[in-house]
């Protein structure tokens, strides 16, 4: 198994490679350069068994034998021990066919832990196989940065730096951060919106000379081994709803596109998916996309659903690598328009992904609307990012005899601000966090300048 760029000119590298290196040098993603099968029989093996068990067997083929298999076992019962539900993902149901996918029950209360909580073993066990220590550095529109802090503030070698929009995330996704106090982490509050962070994250790993050498880690879904890592809760999921002796469809609220694309993966890897719904907020590059073929950058809206406040989905580039047929040189091209002016997907790309991907968009009003809706026919209270996906699977399933699986990607607790504002007296944070309100906090506001950002990082570092 080896791993190409989406630009085609970056070297393909191994799985231990691409873990360590992130971006490719070519400003392109890493992606599988085959996507290895799961056979029927191989999928249906896979009913009734655990969870850290399924992701073994998912995950195995893009290791390649890089980590030895008692090791890597080892490290995946390890990461979804973590988790405070023993199924780690469970399933819900809402109504005849419809289930909620609790992706929550991490350290940080949303779905980025499924993959943290591994990314950070892995690259613990490379870097000590090397002898080398190592600078994460990422940008987070409110969940990535705490799940990914969670993830390595034990790691020995690794000093961490997570980049987030100053008074643009919740407060219990902020303290969630700040409120770590571990010698080898860092915050910062950036002095712009999340695309300005995650502009400098890029333009650091695209120039590295400033930390003189030493190694530079993405933890952002830029990062392969955090596509593979949530490949398995689409498989888990749908065999516990009969796969592969049936099909089922996804909706996903999708900001960076990552959480999704690893959807792509499994069904490219034999899952039966009969449809994926994208649900976007106001911030809807995604849907306009796929609906009207408007690919175009518009003025980042702030809405009730923070998580998806983006106006890049940068892991919208692997996709795009499938739909134009893996050619690098065609996709460098359409990004290079893209960052200039208002662009559209050539007609048969876009007719590609029509096939596999419908989408839909929810305002503000409306992501208030649902949260009521969805408590008064199925008691749930939903997070924002999870009522947009609600009401999407609602408007945009291809057909009601076809399961529909919404993945809910925080927990309620992390966004009270709306779910007050929906009529709701709160939802209490779990017990281990019920004291986080209180805890010290420790963060740098900085200007979005990329200079300030790296001169932090090379002062601080161990």
């Amino acid at each position: 198994m080896r791993y190409i760029s989406t630009r085609g000119q970056a070297p393909a590298l191994s799985f231990e490679e691409v873990v360590l290196t992130g971006m490719a040098s070519d400003g392109g993603l890493y992606v599988p350069e085959t996507i290895p099968a799961l056979g029927h029989d191989d999928l249906a093996a896979m009913a009734g068994l655990s969870y850290a068990e399924i992701a073994f067997r998912v995950m195995k083929p893009y290791v390649n034998g890089e980590i030895d298999d008692a090791t890597f076992r080892g490290i995946v019962e390890e990461a979804y021990a973590t988790f405070s539900h023993d199924a780690v993902v469970p399933l819900n149901q809402l109504d005849a066919n419809h289930f909620l996918l609790e992706l929550f029950h991490g350290p940080t209360l949303a779905f980025k832990d499924v993959a943290l909580q591994l990314l950070g073993r892995i690259l613990d066990h490379f870097l000590k196989k090397r002898g080398e220590r190592a600078v994460i550095m990422g940008a987070t529109s409110g969940d990535t940065g705490s799940a990914a802090i969670e993830g390595c503030r034990h790691c020995d070698n690794l000093d961490i730096f997570i980049l987030h929009p100053h008074q643009r995330v919740s407060e219990v996704q902020r303290r969630q951060m700040t409120t770590v106090l571990a010698d080898n982490v860092f915050n910062v509050a950036i002095e712009g919106n999340f695309d300005d962070a995650q502009a400098m994250v890029k333009a650091s790993f695209a120039d590295q000379s400033f930390l003189d050498g030493t190694r530079l880690v993405a933890v952002n879904s830029i990062n392969w081994a955090r596509i593979m890592a949530q490949v398995v809760y689409y498989v888990a999921s749908a065999v516990a709803l009969g796969a592969p002796h049936r099909a089922v469809s996804f909706c996903v609220p999708s900001a960076n596109f990552g959480n999704v694309f690893a959807g792509y993966i499994a069904k490219r890897m034999g899952l039966p998916v009969k449809q994926f719904i994208i649900a976007t907020n106001a911030n809807d590059i995604l849907h306009r996309t796929l609906a009207d073929n408007d690919f175009s950058k518009q003025e980042l809206k702030a809405t009730l659903a923070p998580s998806m406040d983006i106006v890049v989905s940068s892991n919208f580039e692997r996709l795009l690598f499938e739909a134009y047929g893996r050619d690098g040189a065609a996709v460098a091209a359409l990004l290079e328009r893209f960052q200039a002016e208002p662009t559209a997907l050539a007609d048969a790309p876009l007719a590609r992904l029509r096939e596999s991907f419908a989408s839909h968009s929810v305002d503000d009003a409306t992501i208030l609307e649902v949260i009521r809706e969805a408590h008064h026919r199925t008691q749930e209270i939903l997070d924002p990012h999870t009522a947009t996906g609600y009401r999407a699977a609602e408007r945009a399933r291809a057909d009601a005899e076809t399961p529909v699986i919404t993945l809910a990607t925080a927990h309620p607790a992390k966004f009270a601000e709306a779910v007050v504002k929906a009529g709701f007296p709160g939802v209490p944070l779990p017990p281990h966090m019920d004291d986080l309100l209180e805890r010290e906090e420790r963060y740098t506001v900085l200007p979005a300048e990329l200079s300030a950002v790296q001169r932090f990082v090379v002062e601080n570092r161990r």
